[in-house]
């Protein structure tokens, strides 16, 4: 399974440069975030290919994501997309956008891939076999296991949102700051936060502003079996999937404790 869901990451991210830099129309969506034929490309290429290598595992993806409560209520598993994840950074052209899949069992990701297209990097995990970076993408022999940074020693690191900055995050900030002393900062777009949390390039990522389910899943486990936690900010439980309403609470993502 892991390789076809790779093969398709890779597939929708070729749709997806395809436009890249070409002109394109940007559309809004009801919500008010921009969506481009790129999104619909990637969207179109993942359900197809799932689709038919997976035929009894339905999909929820961002870019159909209609269907009712009552029927997805009873998926013993379902596959959950983000077809263009930094949607804003595509269209700001500077790299910061994946591909996201995840497979959810008994409302956990238990597989997540997430696939940068212009750097052509791959993170992928499966539950309880490791997570692990593919600097090359399609090469699955080059890859390099992937442990968070549990040093108690030297200065932080933060990742937060390039596109969204809100101000309970700033709190949380400069409380976890009067905390630990001295923080450094960086700043990237998309799922790529978790997966400089997942290589230990970083130690906190804070999201305290909503966010959806298809944003967090394949960031999630891939962050989970690098030994990590993404929890909710109010009572520290890990991110649960397929709920009636499909935004996710407050959350953090760290080192386990």
């Amino acid at each position: 399974m892991l390789k076809e869901v790779i093969e398709i990451a890779i597939g929708a991210g070729k749709k997806i440069l395809e436009v890249y830099e070409d002109a394109y129309t940007i559309h809004e969506k009801e919500d008010r975030s921009p969506l481009t034929i790129a999104d619909q490309l990637s969207h179109s290429h993942i359900q197809t290919e799932l689709s038919n290598h997976f035929p009894t595992i339905p999909i929820l993806s961002e870019e159909g994501a209609s269907i009712p409560f009552k029927e997805r209520k009873n998926w013993p598993s379902f596959w959950l997309v983000d077809p263009l994840d930094g949607t804003k950074e595509f269209i700001k052209k500077n790299g910061e956008f994946t591909v996201n899949i995840a497979l959810i069992q008994g409302n956990r990701p238990v597989l997540g891939i997430i696939y940068a297209p212009v750097t052509d990097t791959l993170y992928y995990a499966e539950k309880n076999k490791g997570a692990y970076k593919l600097m090359t993408a399609s090469s699955l022999e080059k890859r390099k296991q992937v442990k968070i940074n549990t040093s108690s020693s030297g200065v932080k690191k933060i990742v937060i949102s390039r596109s969204h900055l809100s101000d309970a995050t700033q709190e949380y900030i400069e409380d976890l700051q009067r905390q630990e002393g001295k923080l450094e900062f960086t700043s990237i777009g998309s799922s790529l936060k978790f997966c400089l949390i997942a290589d230990g390039s970083a130690h906190y990522y804070p999201r305290l502003a909503p966010t959806m389910e298809w944003d967090t899943a394949a960031g999630q486990v891939i962050v989970e079996e690098a030994n990590g936690q993404v929890i909710e900010y109010e009572n520290g439980d890990p991110l649960v999937y397929n709920k009636k309403v499909l935004t996710n609470p407050s959350f953090i993502c760290s080192p386990n404790r």
